[in-house]
């Protein structure tokens, strides 16, 4: 496993962490606790130390099966997770209706200090490593998100303070009014926007960034064939993306990548986290999984260094295809 600083916070994070938002349950078809922890356990043993959560994934589900998974094994983690989706108030931007519940996208200042509390709770800790805020939230000024979460960090609840899902002006806001260990982004072979400007950015400025979905889903790991049928909780169903068009498509791509992925003796799901953390700028890469398994090949990626060569006709193979131009979720 090779292992990266995340900004200059001094915690050398894997370069594959472990997404958790399917352990939260809502919206890929239903989870189960004890495989979680189990893949939890085996993505930790397999050398990943960077466990990536939010309070939204199942509504606190997902945060509570962390906590339960890192009993005993607290100390071997880089622990993440976030603030700014919320169902205790409604207030801020509204977000979506989850289960007919609404969700909205809100940093006050007392909702983060209230969901921080509820954080540890779930996540049985007495500090958050990485706190990330998960959406912008245009009616609290980042001013103001940036006071209370900079006196998070001076009370010790948390160590450093990240960013998800942020243009590059509102990154230099937060610049302006404290230090920004990370930014957490939609990226992979098929979302490449942030190359354009925020990657380049990030590096200059020494953030780290955390790549989110880096399999598409799953689109990238060649086992999504056409003739896949999605259960009726899956938000994979409805999506265009997931066409069987696009993924005919698809796989006429992962077929062009097999002789690299043949040469390293890996897996496509496990030479498109290579491909993707191997991308400049981009630090590391968080990789969703319910299974110990998978958790265990995910890790083994993390090995993986493909040549300039490899990289630069991926490249070009991905252009070709307009992949990227692909509907989005």
């Amino acid at each position: 496993m090779q292992y990266r600083e995340i900004g200059n916070t001094g915690m050398q994070a894997s370069v594959v962490g472990i997404g958790t938002w399917q352990m939260g349950g809502w919206r890929w078809g239903g989870s189960d606790e004890s495989e979680a922890i189990k893949a939890l356990h085996a993505a930790i043993d397999a050398g990943i130390n960077l466990v990536d959560t939010a309070p939204i994934y199942g509504r606190g589900r997902s945060e509570e099966v962390v906590g339960k998974a890192l009993r005993g094994k607290r100390h071997q983690v880089i622990l993440a997770t976030k603030c700014g989706m919320v169902w205790h108030v409604e207030k801020g931007r509204f977000a979506f209706e989850q289960r007919g519940l609404p969700i909205y996208k809100y940093l006050g200042p007392e909702s983060i200090r209230y969901e921080v509390e509820q954080s540890l709770k779930r996540l049985q800790t007495d500090y958050i490593d990485l706190y990330q805020t998960h959406w912008p939230d245009p009616g609290t000024p980042i001013a103001a998100t940036m006071q209370t979460l900079l006196e998070l960090q001076r009370e010790g609840k948390i160590r450093a303070i990240g960013v998800s899902n942020v243009s590059v002006d509102q990154l230099q806001e937060y610049l302006q009014h404290g230090s920004i260990a990370s930014a957490q982004q939609l990226y992979s072979m098929l979302d490449r926007e942030i190359e354009a400007d925020l990657l380049p950015f990030c590096q200059k400025n020494s953030i780290s960034v955390l790549a989110y979905s880096p399999l598409a889903k799953g689109l990238l790991t060649g086992k999504i064939g056409p003739d896949r049928v999605f259960n009726e909780d899956d938000q994979r169903r409805d999506n265009p993306r997931f066409s069987t068009e696009n993924r005919l498509k698809i796989a006429a791509m992962l077929k062009a990548f097999a002789p690299i992925a043949e040469s390293h003796q890996i897996s496509m799901a496990q030479l498109a986290i290579a491909w993707t953390f191997s991308q400049p700028g981009l630090t590391h890469v968080l990789g969703g999984t319910q299974k110990a398994g998978q958790a265990v090949e995910n890790a083994a990626a993390g090995d993986v260094v493909l040549s300039d060569k490899e990289i630069s006709f991926m490249n070009q193979t991905i252009d070709k295809f307009s992949l990227n131009e692909a509907p989005r979720s």
